[in-house]
């Protein structure tokens, strides 16, 4: 009997502050292949113990600057802290730029902060915190040369 391979797109929640995007792929997934552009986040990999296909492509709804984004692995699922270019626009109505609701992609509730209630929050909610303390599990999507 042959398998077929049927791809299918992870669960994702999205929250935002003035300055950055928040995005996590809740999946478990040891080695997703994950790529940030300035409109466009694409995710594919492995996951679970079943080892199911997860792929998805996320048309942004405005710019992000990928060298200045994050992603951290965590085990159970993939956060992603995309910085905005245009801290000074009005919050996102949508994460991504199509109109479609999609069933996988919800907003984080408990992250979600309105337009009304942000702050001078360039510390990105305590990510900066987070990755101190996760030390060399800690994967930045722009590549620093040690020299």
């Amino acid at each position: 009997m042959v398998m077929d391979t049927i791809t299918t797109p992870p669960p994702v929640t999205w929250a935002q502050r003035k300055t950055c995007v928040f995005v996590v792929f809740n999946v478990e997934c040891e080695k997703p292949d994950i790529k940030i552009e300035n409109r466009l986040i694409s995710f594919k990999g492995l996951c679970g113990p079943e080892q199911k296909l997860n792929e998805v492509e996320l048309s942004l709804f405005d710019e992000i600057d990928p060298e200045k984004s994050i992603q951290v692995n965590k085990g159970r699922f993939i956060e992603l802290v995309l910085a905005k270019v245009k801290s000074d626009a009005a919050f996102w109505p949508a994460l991504t730029s199509d109109k479609k609701k999609h069933h996988w992609l919800k907003v984080d509730f408990q992250r979600w902060q309105d337009e009304d209630e942000s702050e001078d929050d360039t510390d990105w909610d305590g990510m900066n915190q987070v990755t101190d303390d996760m030390g060399p599990s800690y994967d930045s999507t722009s590549s620093e040369d040690d020299d």
